[in-house]
């Protein structure tokens, strides 16, 4: 009898733990976890339809991300205040030092381009490389100046003053604009150089391709640079510019893809230097890279490869980021192209694939797949 007694209990006792293992599994799946990143705005659209996406099939994960520029972004990493951050340019050496152990994941691929408003005038205007650095270096100052005249024959440029537009803020897109200027312009490369943030020659400043985008639209006579999905999104007239093939390419997916393809970067890994990686100065002497569009990027996140050193951090959040970054590389591409993005090459995810492996927490792999 107290043998039957004691088997009873052990019984009771396994089915309450079994219990309260699946009401712990069970809260597990469907509590709230919120993802909180910021950074670039230049892949901001894509961003906010995969979180929109995500939550639709994962209902308990939110991805919560603050478009404030690349700069904030970086710095906000550096900081530890946010669990991932994107940004459009890689860190530089001396960001890496002060985020050690940070890794890079390319998002997807796109394109600046110069936007203006010019009444009466549509999408189309040729620029070079030479005559956009001369713009904002304040060389040139009127629209019908005799060089862009001369590569717009046909076009009844008016008799105004060009109202530069530029960014305010430390911006990824920023960075691959003047990466840009730098590659084509000996003087711009002296005077100004290339960055997030420069001390501009000549310009208003705007927060934000949003409010670059906005400025523009509003300004009559002004020229700015923005991510392509904001000229689309905003119908802001945008030029085309010239390659190294000396064609005059319409920004499109088509193009960027060109770009990339011709750019042929091999990409260092995941965790290591990613400081001079650029698809802009690897294509602007490519004579060969015919149909490629010359102002082409990839878009980052930013994460620890160990994300115990996140201060709000635990095991539950940092599976869920790791899930969707996983989602964010595979399905997540398939929202890029109506977005004015290039999705993902197989090479370039398969790269991703191997750094998403390498994050940890408490040194433990997240990442089975």
């Amino acid at each position: 009898m107290k043998t039957m007694y004691i088997v009873v209990v052990a019984v009771i006792i396994v089915a309450m733990i079994a219990l309260s293992v699946f009401v712990y599994q069970q809260a597990s799946s469907t509590q709230t976890i919120t993802l909180n990143g910021a950074g670039a705005t230049f892949p901001f659209p894509l961003i906010d339809k995969w979180a929109a996406e995500y939550n639709k099939i994962r209902p308990n994960i939110k991805i919560n991300y603050q478009s404030i520029g690349s700069g904030g972004g970086i710095q906000q990493h550096i900081e530890k205040t946010v669990f991932f951050a994107a940004s459009d340019a890689p860190l530089t050496d001396a960001q890496a030092a002060k985020a050690p152990n940070t890794l890079h994941i390319p998002i997807t691929i796109g394109g600046v381009v110069p936007i203006y408003n010019i009444p009466g005038i549509q999408k189309g205007l040729k620029f070079t490389g030479e005559i956009l650095a001369d713009i904002y270096l304040g060389k040139i100052t009127k629209w019908n100046d005799p060089r862009l005249a001369a590569i717009n024959p046909g076009v009844n440029l008016p008799d105004k003053e060009i109202v530069v537009v530029r960014r305010s803020d430390g911006s990824g897109t920023t960075f691959i604009w003047t990466s840009y200027l730098s590659s084509v312009s000996q003087e711009w490369r002296e005077r100004v150089g290339k960055g997030t943030s420069v001390n501009w020659p000549v310009g208003l400043g705007a927060k934000g391709n949003e409010g670059v985008a906005a400025l523009v639209l509003q300004t009559p006579y002004s020229i700015g640079y923005v991510e392509f999905t904001y000229a689309e999104k905003n119908n802001l007239t945008y030029g085309y510019v010239q390659n190294a093939a000396g064609e005059f390419i319409e920004p499109s997916i088509e193009s960027f893809a060109k770009a990339a393809e011709y750019a042929a970067t091999t990409l260092p890994k995941g965790n290591e230097s990613w400081s001079r990686v650029s698809i802009v100065e690897s294509i602007v002497n490519n004579t060969q890279a015919r149909g490629a569009y010359p102002i082409t990027s990839f878009s980052y996140i930013l994460v620890y490869k160990e994300l115990n050193v996140l201060p709000n951090m635990d095991e539950a959040t940092a599976r869920a980021l790791v899930e969707f970054l996983w989602w964010a590389i595979h399905d997540g591409q398939k929202y890029a192209s109506n977005l004015h993005y290039v999705p993902l090459p197989l090479n370039i995810v398969t790269h991703n694939e191997e750094t998403i492996r390498m994050i940890t927490y408490n040194g433990q792999q997240l990442c089975k797949w």
